[in-house]
């Protein structure tokens, strides 16, 4: 029979990562029951994604960039 195999940096570093992210979590979660913190919804979400910041998806190419391509 073998020995133990000794646990890597590495993996302790991530138990301790997605330790540290579960108790965070559970405090948030702590604080939306008790009422102070709003209830995060989808909605919520999708506004900030739907955001400012974003690229223009329509198709169309700045004139800077578009005058340098059909200069080819």
């Amino acid at each position: 029979m073998s020995g133990k195999r000794q646990t890597t940096m590495a993996k302790l570093q991530r138990e301790r990562r997605v330790a540290e992210k579960r108790q965070l979590k559970r405090e948030k979660k702590a604080a939306r029951k008790a009422g102070e913190l709003p209830v995060e919804t989808a909605e919520d979400e999708v506004g900030e994604i739907s955001g400012e910041g974003l690229a223009d998806v329509s198709g169309e190419q700045p004139e800077a960039i578009s005058g340098t391509l059909s200069e080819d």
